[in-house]
């Protein structure tokens, strides 16, 4: 008996000792509470209704660190549904908190709902936006950044400074005016404007002699922008995650939804310069302007805006081939980015996505492989947990392109957990695209001109590809991505070029495993909003780490 004691007493000890040692272990906790409210400002000069975070325009920047979990009770204060999504966090197992209508209800108005997710295993420059209806082109936007844990080195000294630049073209006209543009068939009009944290200047301070970072991010609706500071060296150092061979450019184009940044050191004469924001691949040419101010200048800016690039397509296409993946370098983990062989793995599938702009019914949509995507009333994520049949469809959508009329449909394209794909986007239009994948980050391999082929793949960069999350397609191009299907749930693939999302461009992958585990994904939300089909139905949290 006092054997069994003091072994139950060990037990207990040890036991205890562990669960201490959990609790020490446990990543930290955020918590914000963001009120999401109509207001009016003038960007550019003319007062219009915009959308603020605890009324900021721009919303609140959210720095975080590596596997910080984030607690955020959304209240929405507007007179239409709402939603945040998170662009570039991957949501590891946890596509319910994706923020997009495909897995998400959106949030009623005079609602709220508290976001609970984790910047697991991520570093870098991100950002969030509305997901909802046009309320991007209202505001409600913001920078995410991601900062390394104590003792995971970054390749390049601390810089003395960071600045988060949320640059993109902007509308005079409301959000629901532009929306109701689009619903009536029509295209949205050129941009009025580019603006630079949500107004037409700003100034950046920092000291002669020293190195700062800057993270920028194409926060727009449509337009690519080029980006550059008069007189001073851009060193790019990251890209959506992924450090880079660190290469020194002029000028740098960034796409819609992308995001880049860069270190610049002050090593002019003490004066203040121009920092340009111009759009790009447009008959005309709409620019953005602040300053970089020296804290020893007295001398304002001045002399004519430093011009952009000259050259279009073929310039850009040259200059995106040169971001080149950093495999010595660690990113949110200690192991080196290049200890992934990505190049080495034989992919289990193609898919080949051909955007197009058809009419249908004699209004304007868009569409992948003659499929424009049309949003249920119930998210999909709801109707799979719930095994609600009818609210999407496997089998309405081709992996490779085919002739014949286009069709509205609410395509999910299934695929299995570790799966290794190939996706080739073709774009046959005149314009650019930008096209993005919730979930994850892809590697980049290949940009060419003209139809895709197999033979493409001789031209592939299986060696240091950048990862990213939005990838951008030029006219009568194609653009190659290889991605790893490592995190189970329900991603949105789209492209990033709004009215396009709106309108069609979009569907999602169903990244699937039978044997259900938390291992391979989360449970639902206990405060997960129902609607739809899924309202009045009780989820039912059963999964265990170790079992089924």
């Amino acid at each position: 008996m006092e054997k069994k004691a003091v072994l139950l007493h060990l037990v207990c000890g040890v036991l205890a000792v562990f669960s201490v040692a959990v609790v020490k272990a446990e990543d930290p906790y955020k918590f914000y509470t963001w009120t999401v409210t109509y207001g009016t400002r003038s960007p550019l000069g003319v007062p219009q209704q915009v959308i603020l975070i605890n009324g900021q325009f721009p919303g609140p920047r959210l720095d975080v660190v590596t596997n910080d979990n984030i607690i955020l009770n959304l209240i929405n204060k507007l007179d239409q549904p709402f939603l945040l999504t998170w662009n570039g966090i991957k949501q590891r197992k946890n596509s319910w908190q994706d923020g997009v209508l495909g897995t998400n209800c959106a949030i009623p108005p005079n609602s709220n709902y508290t976001y609970k997710f984790q910047a697991k295993d991520q570093i870098g420059s991100f950002t969030y936006f509305p997901s909802t209806q046009l309320h991007r082109a209202a505001g409600a936007f913001g920078g995410i950044n991601i900062y390394e844990r104590p003792r995971i080195p970054i390749p390049f000294p601390n810089p003395d400074g960071d600045f988060t630049l949320l640059v993109g073209d902007w509308y005079n006209t409301s959000h629901k005016e532009l929306q109701q543009t689009l619903d009536s068939g029509k295209s949205l009009p050129f941009p009025a404007g580019v603006l630079i944290n949500g107004q037409t200047s700003n100034t950046f301070s920092g000291d002669q002699g020293k190195t700062y970072m800057f993270r920028i991010s194409n926060v727009g609706l449509s337009t690519s922008l080029n980006f550059r500071i008069q007189g001073h060296s851009l060193k790019l150092v990251e890209v959506e995650g992924s450090h880079t061979i660190q290469n020194t450019y002029d000028s740098l184009d960034v796409h819609v939804g992308q995001s880049v940044a860069f270190l610049v050191t002050l090593n002019q004469p003490p004066k203040d310069y121009y920092i340009v924001a111009s759009t790009r691949f447009t008959k005309q040419v709409l620019t953005a302007t602040s300053a970089l101010h020296y804290t020893n200048s007295h001398t304002p800016v001045s002399g004519p805006v430093p011009a952009g690039p000259t050259y279009q397509i073929h310039w850009s296409v040259k200059q995106a081939r040169t971001f080149r993946w950093n495999l010595t370098a660690s990113a949110a983990r200690p192991n080196p980015q290049g200890s992934y062989h990505y190049g080495r793995i034989t992919p289990t599938k193609t898919i080949l996505l051909a955007n197009s702009a058809p009419m249908i019914n004699e209004k304007q949509r868009y569409a992948f492989n003659r499929v424009s995507y049309v949003n249920p009333d119930t998210p999909l994520k709801l109707a799979d947990y719930f095994n609600i049949s009818g609210v999407y469809s496997s089998d309405s959508f081709q992996t490779v392109p085919s002739s014949g009329s286009a069709f509205v449909a609410t395509p999910v394209v299934p695929t299995s957990l570790h799966d290794f794909h190939e996706i080739v986007f073709q774009n046959n239009e005149n314009t650019l695209q930008s096209m993005h994948l919730d979930g994850y980050d892809f590697w980049v391999v290949g940009y060419g001109f003209g139809e895709w082929t197999p033979a493409k793949r001789k031209t592939y960069n299986l060696v240091d590809a950048v990862t990213r999350h939005t990838a951008q397609v030029y006219p009568n191009s194609w653009t190659t991505i290889l991605v790893s299907l490592d995190n189970q749930g329900m991603w949105n693939l789209r492209s990033a070029i709004w009215e396009r999302q709106y309108l069609g461009q979009q569907f999602y992958l169903r990244v699937w495993n039978p044997v259900r585990s938390l291992y391979t994904e989360y449970n639902i939300p206990s405060n997960a909003l129902l609607c739809g089909k899924a309202l009045g139905r009780h989820p039912q949290n059963d999964l265990e780490f170790f079992g089924v």
